[in-house]
């Protein structure tokens, strides 16, 4: 069975969102998104609350029923380095 809250976080980046997306790009990676990507709706340690990133730069936190950026994710857990 297919978890709703992961599913309802992620997204396809398609032509719309690539153009609302890429004049600022990832905020996790610095990347400029492509179509066809995954991306996700994460917090992370930037301002403004939660953002667009790659999938790939994102981890799922059960606790915060959310997606986290793996560098802030990993920083909270003290896996820094």
């Amino acid at each position: 069975m297919k978890n709703s809250a992961l599913s309802k976080h992620k997204f396809m980046i398609d032509l719309q969102k690539l153009n609302e997306l890429n004049a600022e790009g990832c905020p996790a990676c610095g990347n400029k998104f492509t179509l066809g990507e995954t991306a996700v709706v994460a917090c992370g340690a930037w301002e403004g609350g939660s953002k667009a990133i790659h999938e790939n730069e994102a981890v799922w936190d059960d606790q915060q029923r959310g997606y986290v950026e793996r560098r802030c994710f990993d920083s909270r857990r003290g896996k820094i380095g």
